[in-house]
């Protein structure tokens, strides 16, 4: 890999921030509702990850839930039609109200509940830009009524909610949430076991805040936290590590070949992610995003 990326120098300032601060289907995750889907036979289930963690699966993202005697504070919705069910479910881990919900970017497989869970009287938070963005394709009541530009703490459960803006990396409007007592962070899309990184460049998702953003999640998870994905499986600080690398040697590939004035075709021909697809699968989605950002032309 070339040293003088200058992608390495956005994973160096990720890094130097850290030390500073030590302390389903495309169209289905970028917002559309596929309108054939049996909704009543959608599986749901729920897992305890950590402490007062748990998470919930179904059809879309992760739910994050920290469960006590405060309540459920709840990390994204999933789809509407889901809403009452997933309330269900979640009545069957905790007899307390959800005090809160979480947004953790704009993408509607995570954001398709929020009028249904803002009608039963759910105050829903997230980021500036994710209102803004849903604003333009959300009704009044599916926008979350508070919002923040700076890192926020929810302090219930006797399990703090940090929630920190990321980098623009997935989107612009990227969060994680790192309930510091059970030390389990849950990070939205911008990390992933079940695929190549999605940058949504169209909600203002960069390839350098990817790669920066997985440096910053690197470097505050310890040995032992759990990484609840956007989805997949719960992680570790070991497999966020080794997803950012895989990021930057297709990067480190992809710019090499667009210095040489490769075509997007050319650049896929040489196969920049070869040893990743068995891991990961079909990388298109991602080498279209990488080339673009890079300045190639298709």
């Amino acid at each position: 890999m070339r040293t003088n990326s200058r992608l390495r120098l956005a994973v160096s300032l990720g890094f130097a921030l850290v030390i500073g601060l030590v302390v389903t289907s495309g169209t289905t995750e970028l917002g559309a509702q596929p309108g054939d889907v049996d909704w009543g036979a959608v599986g749901l289930s729920t897992h305890h990850v950590a402490g007062t963690v748990h998470y919930l699966e179904g059809r879309g993202g992760n739910i994050g839930l920290s469960v006590g005697t405060d309540g459920v504070v709840m990390i994204d919705d999933q789809f509407g039609p889901l809403a009452d069910r997933i309330r269900g479910v979640i009545n069957g881990i905790s007899d307390g109200n959800i005090r809160f919900l979480i947004n953790t970017h704009v993408h509607g497989d995570h954001t398709g509940g929020n009028a249904n869970f803002a009608a039963m009287g759910v105050p829903i938070v997230a980021q500036d830009r994710v209102r803004v963005r849903l604003a333009a394709n959300q009704t009044e009541g599916a926008l979350p009524v508070l919002t923040f530009s700076e890192d926020i703490t929810i302090n219930l459960n006797d399990d703090p909610a940090h929630v920190i803006p990321m980098p623009a990396a997935h989107t612009d409007g990227d969060s994680i949430i790192h309930f510091v007592a059970s030390d389990v962070i849950h990070t939205g899309d911008m990390f992933r076991t079940v695929a190549f990184p999605v940058i949504d460049r169209n909600n203002g998702g960069t390839l350098p805040g990817t790669i920066e953003a997985l440096g910053l999640l690197a470097g505050m998870a310890g040995p032992n936290t759990k990484i609840l994905p956007g989805h997949g499986v719960v992680s570790t600080r070991a497999d966020v590590i080794e997803f950012r690398d895989m990021v930057i040697t297709v990067a480190d590939r992809v710019e090499a070949l667009v210095a040489q004035g490769r075509s997007y075709d050319a650049v896929a021909a040489a196969d920049p992610t070869r040893e990743f697809r068995a891991k990961w699968g079909d990388p298109e989605r991602f080498l279209t995003a990488v080339y673009a950002e890079l300045g190639g032309e298709q």
